[in-house]
């Protein structure tokens, strides 16, 4: 049987204190067919810390599932070196799944298996016995709100009960370290608010590092202590969501008029102290300020002795979908579209 295939690892107490749960440097993949090479990875950095839960961020095609594939050993990098959970990559991959948990996008259940079995079979292929095995799942179900659920098929379960159970399958054996590939995906607002308090509190109560792909603005912002953002195989930045946004020049305000005074609203507004990247679209008028919130008493005087009425006016700070279209001269929301289509 080959390493890659074989399931069955030795169970270790594994406590591994302090220093960088994941270090990899100049980590690649290139994939070759039909005589065309695509480098979805290309040479990316990354640490991360005893503790951290950190986001993974990107649109899709920019190389996100490839690096978390690499990292927890399901695909072989054609350059560079890491070492995830205390163990090295390449040279002993064996070691580095017996010691991190890895909750997938699709999920890996059988429909027609109970609750309890799947528990129970996901801890025997961790080395756990029978008894170890219930008593590990029986603790899980608790502690994620699956309890009383055991004996239901899996496919009986709602979505939020699912990708529960995905957390509780890659929590069998305790690991250190937990990679999530796109958590909440498919989720309704409920569910996935549910899932967020879940994945806080892995970490605040039994210190666990994570480390979570995802799609959604609003989940790396509310989740994680830090953010890296990938596009076209690189990191574009790194920092926490609030270090990131702040690199964005002042907040974005929009103001709506009649389209045939957007013009003239326009020079109103750049003339505001520290007014940047003014522009119009139909009938509103784009601009950014360091201080949006302080700037509409001037701005209705303003307007209002042009003979400008304005319809609306609308203030947001800066968020890490700002960021990409600093970074890259796109939105991240705009990147997953062309990739969808693509």
């Amino acid at each position: 049987m080959l390493e890659a295939e074989c399931l069955i690892v030795q169970l270790v107490k594994f406590d591994y204190q302090g220093g960088f749960m994941i270090k990899a440097r100049g980590l690649a993949r290139r994939f070759t067919a039909r005589g065309r090479t695509v480098e979805a990875v290309r040479g990316v950095d990354i640490d991360v810390d005893a503790g951290e839960l950190v986001g993974f961020l990107g649109p899709n095609g920019a190389g996100k599932t490839t690096t978390l594939r690499m990292l927890t050993t399901l695909l072989r990098p054609t350059e560079g070196e890491a070492t995830v959970a205390g163990r090295d990559l390449l040279s002993d991959p064996v070691g580095v799944r017996a010691r991190i948990g890895y909750v997938a996008q699709g999920g890996g259940t059988s429909p027609e298996s109970r609750v309890c079995e799947e528990l129970e079979l996901q801890g025997r292929l961790y080395g756990l016995t029978k008894t170890q095995a219930r008593e590990r799942g029986s603790a899980l179900a608790e502690q994620l709100d699956l309890a009383g659920l055991d004996q239901r098929l899996t496919k009986t379960l709602s979505g939020g009960q699912r990708r529960r159970l995905d957390i509780a399958l890659g929590l069998i054996h305790q690991p250190r370290l937990v990679f999530f590939d796109e958590p909440t995906t498919g989720l309704d607002p409920q569910s996935r608010a549910n899932l967020w308090d879940h994945i806080r509190r892995l970490r605040a109560e039994h210190g666990v590092t994570l480390f979570l792909t995802t799609h959604y603005l609003d989940e790396a912002d509310s989740l994680c202590d830090r953010v890296l953002v990938i596009d076209n195989g690189l990191l574009v930045a790194e920092g926490t969501p609030d270090a990131l946004k702040a690199k964005v020049s002042g907040d974005g305000v929009e103001i709506g008029v009649e389209e045939a005074h957007a013009a003239a609203a326009a020079e109103i507004a750049a003339k505001l102290d520290g007014a940047h990247e003014v522009s119009t679209a139909q009938d509103l008028v784009r601009f950014r300020v360091p201080q949006g919130d302080t700037v509409a008493p001037e701005l209705l005087r303003a307007l209002d002795a042009a003979g400008i009425a304005m319809r609306s006016m609308r203030v947001h700070r800066p968020t890490l979908d700002d960021v990409f279209l600093t970074l890259t001269g796109r939105s991240l929301r705009d990147a997953e579209e062309v990739a969808h289509v693509a």
